[in-house]
């Protein structure tokens, strides 16, 4: 049916799945403040519950999840720990959806 597209390739599966559960990521308003917020630069949980207004301990819970789908990346120095945002494709996706709003930095 489709071999008059030419050209036409589907993603593997696991790219796919990937893909969805960047997006799914991105569903949430508190993990887009702080994905934008961190493109900014590096930051801390405490900076980020500030910027976000939102607690500290539903920054990590965000943070943890983000950080598992490969969107964001830590390191720890001393007791504290900074994050930044690992995935360079963040930023176009964020700006796209924001209306073309240009991301910080």
């Amino acid at each position: 049916m489709h071999e008059s597209i030419p050209g036409f390739s589907m993603p593997p599966d696991d790219e796919v799945r990937r893909a969805a559960d960047a997006l799914r990521m991105l569903s949430d308003p508190t993990r887009i403040k702080i994905l934008w917020a961190l493109l900014q630069g590096e930051s801390s949980v405490a900076c980020l519950a500030e910027l976000v207004g939102v607690a500290p301990t539903a920054v990590s819970q965000h943070l943890s999840k983000l950080r598992l789908a490969g969107l964001v990346e830590n390191r720890r120095e001393g007791t504290f720990v900074y994050y930044t945002v690992e995935d360079p494709t963040v930023r176009a996706v964020l700006e796209r959806v924001l209306a073309g709003q240009p991301a910080p930095g």
